[in-house]
């Protein structure tokens, strides 16, 4: 087929949609490295090492996707705006909180160093993103028959789970922790894109809010009007070490960890890939709405090819094609602009830039973004969710809520049973009668029935997001009248349950359960993944029995 005239590639309202892109990106390498160092990540591996590969996956995709503009206007004769692709937010806090942070903190308990487990936790996160590249690679050929199958509250509805608890609930104790810079930032955030009103001179909302968070955090800092007792204390205006060549390369480490130690965090990993896919046909089916035509397969190639090319680099965060392509094409956007985000953050990166911006910005002027994010995921969940399934979008949040609070609840507990268990050890050195009476304050020092609580809220907490996706989508399926889509929903949750992939008594290992006996698991961890994994069979068989009751009671009253 001959192309058409060329059109320019380039317009002036790249330069909005440039700076709007490349915030979003550089916010969530701010929460990556927020939220690594707050679990003790070594800071040369996170602005060294995971910075850079991370980078690369955005620079790798936006450049592909300039390519991919510039081809379909040359075919078209029509301007076309390139689609966004940059870090995606919800899989970055959620990589950062329930993989990242629990392996560095598992290879601490085994005993290395804060350098080592940081590297095991790096390769860790890299072996996830491995996986996770070719899981999309394969969805990428058969994902949309997926979203045909698949419920929307199922599939939107672990991922609003997500965003209405790490997104818009944790962020709140960083902004109340430093209130006169996240509350003004969230302020300004709450007017321009949540309320939707108009900044002074079109300002963009974001860039406002961050930039205001940062002139008064430094500002008040250097006035001594910021609290050094909280979360993260006033630290001063960085200093800039100068250009670095920090080229992310292939860590063939990684490549040992892929059927290593994260297999166990697969069931979490793997389904935020998935939802980059359901959510990469919906976006390219927006843009096709507003007259670029993109070939969904190419765009969701591009964007799993752009994963694992970070994973294996070194990158721990994977990217997605936006969901704002019809804000940029409106601003007037064409190629420039993604091809000028994908330089900026990749080679900012590479030589250190980008890491001297990142530890710039303090948490408490980008923590107002996740909010604003998280709800509009909320949001879009509910509005892309048929009415009658609201329930089953609900029963989708429940187990990220659960999941959250147990985060939590282990930062303080574990740590507690840890210096239990040490003093315990010592009263062999104690008079008998003053070790007994130590060692009855140690046994209550946590309530029994608090115990008991926790250890089913780890395991209804482990594998939240599949545990999100089987419930709504049973639920849906119910809602539906598929008897049979509901029933063979919970037998592939019985068979989840079973190994670990959801509710994992082991600290969410994957296993057989013919194995716990031998990993020292109390009596009653060795019961429940039989308990549960068999009251999901029994669900399956009663879903159809009693349809088949209504029907009969149904013809009982006709005749």
């Amino acid at each position: 087929m001959t192309e058409k005239k060329a059109l320019p590639w380039a317009a002036s309202g790249d330069w909005n949609a440039f700076f709007a892109l490349f915030l979003d990106n550089i916010v969530n390498l701010v929460l990556l490295s927020g939220i690594l160092l707050g679990f003790g990540f070594p800071r040369e591996i996170i602005f060294e090492r995971i910075l850079p590969g991370t980078a690369l996956g955005v620079l790798f995709g936006d450049v592909i996707y300039s390519i991919m503009a510039i081809r379909l206007s040359r075919r078209t004769g029509q301007p076309v705006t390139a689609m966004p692709l940059g870090l995606d937010t919800p899989s970055t806090v959620g990589m950062a909180f329930v993989v990242l942070g629990p392996a560095f903190i598992a290879a601490r308990a085994e005993g290395m160093d804060q350098a080592q487990a940081g590297l095991t936790a790096w390769h860790v996160g890299m072996a996830a993103m491995i996986w996770m590249g070719f899981v999309k690679v394969l969805f990428s050929f058969i994902g949309s028959r997926i979203q045909k199958i698949v419920p929307t509250a199922a599939l939107l509805g672990s991922l609003a789970g997500v965003g209405i608890t790490w997104l818009a609930a944790n962020p709140l104790i960083k902004i109340y922790d430093m209130p006169f810079v996240g509350l003004m930032a969230l302020a300004v955030l709450t007017f321009a894109l949540i309320a939707r009103h108009e900044l002074p001179f079109r300002l963009p909302g974001a860039a406002v809010a961050v930039i205001l968070g940062v002139f008064l955090y430094y500002g008040l800092g250097r006035l001594g009007l910021i609290s050094n007792a909280g979360i993260h204390p006033y630290h001063g205006f960085p200093e800039f070490s100068g250009i670095r060549f920090l080229p992310p390369v292939p860590t063939l480490a990684a490549f040992s960890e892929v059927f290593g130690r994260v297999l166990p965090y697969l069931p979490v990993a793997i389904p935020f890939g998935l939802l980059t896919v359901v959510g990469g046909i919906n976006v390219t089916e927006g843009a096709r709405l507003v007259g670029d035509d993109f070939k969904t397969r190419d765009i969701l190639l591009t964007e799993a090819g752009a994963t694992l090319v970070a994973g294996i680099c070194g990158g721990v965060a994977q990217t997605v094609p936006y969901i704002g392509h019809s804000a940029y094409r409106q601003m007037g956007a064409r190629s420039a602009y993604t091809l000028f985000t994908g330089l900026a953050v990749g080679l900012g990166a590479a030589l250190g830039i980008v890491g001297f911006i990142v530890d710039l910005i303090p948490e408490a002027a980008v923590s107002p973004i996740l909010i604003f994010v998280g709800l509009e995921i909320l949001a879009l969940s509910f509005r892309l969710t048929p009415q009658n399934h609201y329930f089953a979008l609900g029963f989708a949040l429940i187990p990220a809520i659960l999941s959250y609070t147990l985060v939590k609840l282990q930062m303080v507990i574990f740590p507690v049973q840890g210096i239990a268990a040490a003093l315990q050890a010592q009263l062999a050195t104690l008079p008998v009668e003053k070790a007994k009476a130590i060692g009855e304050g140690l046994a209550g020092i946590i309530p029994p029935d608090v115990l008991k609580e926790f250890f089913i809220l780890g395991a209804l907490g482990q594998g939240a997001i599949l545990t999100s996706m089987v419930w709504s989508a049973t639920v849906a399926y119910l809602i539906d009248r598929k008897f049979i889509s509901a029933s063979i929903t919970m037998i592939v949750a019985a068979v989840f349950t079973l190994f670990g992939f959801m509710h994992s008594v082991a600290g969410g290992r994957l296993y057989f359960p013919w194995d716990l006996a031998s990993a020292g698991l109390p009596p009653r961890a060795l019961s429940i993944p039989y308990e549960f994994a068999l009251c999901y069979v029994l669900m399956a068989a009663l879903f159809p029995i009693l349809y088949a009751a209504r029907k009969g009671n149904n013809a009982s009253l006709r005749s």
